[in-house]
């Protein structure tokens, strides 16, 4: 059994996500604690109470997000202690920050401060440059960038993430997303409006990226001690200063999450365990990998979840 370790971003919260670990466990309660205090916000009512629709704000969910994600992986060590043994690590585009700190790259209090000002930046950039994304479901990315590169107007679009084979997530404004929609459902494609404010991982929020590198240059980054898949580069990466590049890059590049979920199968995973709310990742798993590749996939977010991904990796 080889393992890896997947942490979601944006679009997977929900009310009461690491609730239920927070009100059971010391340690997880002092995460919550310490990001609260980085943050200056209060994070755990937020995450509980909402409303959802000031909980999914940029600068809000970004923290929210990693620190449910950095909870529920406390959990997961506390139950392990050790015992299983994890192979890579990988987090899908904000989740990536959750991997950082799993791998022993950042603390968690640099995770929090990072997303936060990540999370300011990109909402920043999206009050300057409204925009939108959109998902594209049943066309492969190759057919979606040729739509894209045949746009001529004076818009912004881009292929923000390419999550499965058949589902690419573009970005942009509104007027060169519609234009795109319209061509991709000529070719047989389905497109599904997100319900976010700013065109994430495109040229709108480009302005982010030196402001967060400077911003990010004096935070200590180690040498992994478990390798990391990075989403802008679908690859492992160990020198500290060229993570610190990838990492700032990541604010408006393509996330390539199904080259990286590929490039693990590859490199003989074949367990998977999502780390923090829902099963979003989960369920992109069945689709990136090849008919006939036995993979086992598991999430948790909860005790009760916990608990049965620990089980069935007990009797694999």
């Amino acid at each position: 059994m080889k393992i890896a370790v997947l942490f979601p971003g944006q679009g997977s919260q929900y009310l009461g996500m690491a609730k239920e670990f927070v009100h059971t466990k010391k340690q997880c309660a002092g995460l919550m604690e310490m990001a609260e205090t980085v943050c200056d916000l209060n994070l755990q009512e937020l995450c509980d109470q909402g409303p959802l629709e000031e909980l999914t704000r940029a600068t809000n969910l970004q923290p929210a997000i990693t620190i449910a994600n950095l909870i529920c992986w406390q959990a997961f060590i506390d139950e392990t202690q050790g015992e299983i043994e994890v192979s890579s690590f990988a987090g899908h585009s904000l989740g990536e920050y959750s991997a950082l700190y799993a791998a022993g790259v950042i603390n968690a209090k640099d995770a929090i401060r990072l997303v936060s000002k990540r999370g300011a930046l990109m909402e920043r950039e999206g009050l300057k440059n409204p925009g939108g994304m959109r998902a594209v479901l049943g066309l492969g990315i190759d057919v979606v960038e040729g739509v894209i590169a045949a746009y001529t107007g004076d818009g912004v679009v881009t292929a923000a993430n390419h999550n499965t084979p058949q589902q690419v997530v573009v970005s942009g404004s509104i007027g060169a997303l519609d234009w795109v929609t319209a061509a991709v459902e000529e070719l047989g494609g389905r497109v599904i409006t997100l319900n976010v404010s700013v065109a994430n991982h495109s040229p709108l929020v480009a302005e982010a990226v030196p402001d967060f590198a400077e911003f990010m240059a004096d935070t200590d980054f180690n040498i992994p001690k478990i390798p990391i898949y990075f989403n802008v580069t679908a690859d492992k990466e160990t020198d500290p200063n060229k993570m610190k590049g990838i990492m700032a890059s990541q604010i408006e590049s393509k996330v390539r999450w199904c080259e990286i979920i590929t490039a693990m199968v590859d490199d003989g995973v074949d367990t998977f365990i999502e780390v923090g709310p829902k099963t979003v990742l989960k369920g992109m798993m069945k689709k990136i990998t090849p008919k006939g590749t036995k993979v086992t996939s598991l999430q948790f977010d909860c005790p009760e979840s916990l608990e049965k991904c620990l089980q069935k990796l007990r009797q694999q």
